[in-house]
């Protein structure tokens, strides 16, 4: 899944829960700002892995006990794994979603494309699309609530 509709994914569900949206987008964007650099310098040999491993699970729930902000990103942590598996899982890549265990399994036959390469390769896979729906259906419910003037004047962000 693309970075920006990890980001979308956590202020919907900020915007729907009780959690702090600013939280839920610092953790969604998480997994990819630890392992895009780390893969791009060659320090792992894949694009998720430390930040993409549920074994951080060590560190994510004691984050969660710290009150509403921990929480909000541990859910947003959680929110972009699960993006990430359905979208291999989509694609036809189940065996990639191993990436969730690593570095106890790695993928047998992993993508390892850098971001660029990747957006390329996806563009029109089953995924692409399911994301296209995904923002289209959150400009659909941004135009109800302005419509609606239940715009946001953005304090709820803090």
């Amino acid at each position: 899944m693309l970075f920006p509709t990890h980001l979308l994914a956590a202020a919907v569900v900020g915007r729907a829960s009780r959690l702090a949206p600013l939280w839920l987008v610092v953790g969604s964007a998480l997994p990819d700002v630890l392992d895009k650099p780390l893969a791009t310098l060659g320090l792992t040999s894949l694009f998720h892995s430390v930040g993409h491993s549920a074994l951080l699970l060590v560190v994510i729930v004691p984050l969660a006990l710290l009150g509403r902000a921990g929480l909000s990103a541990a859910v947003g942590w959680a929110l972009h794994l699960a993006l990430d598996a359905v979208h291999v899982v989509v694609n036809g890549r189940p065996g990639d979603a191993v990436f969730l265990l690593w570095p106890a399994v790695m993928p047998s036959d992993p993508l390892a494309l850098p971001p660029g390469s990747f957006f390329l390769y996806y563009l029109w896979s089953p995924a692409f699309f399911v994301e296209v729906a995904l923002w289209l259906a959150a400009a659909a419910l941004a135009v109800r609530h302005w419509r609606a003037g239940t715009a946001s004047h953005g304090t709820e962000w803090l």
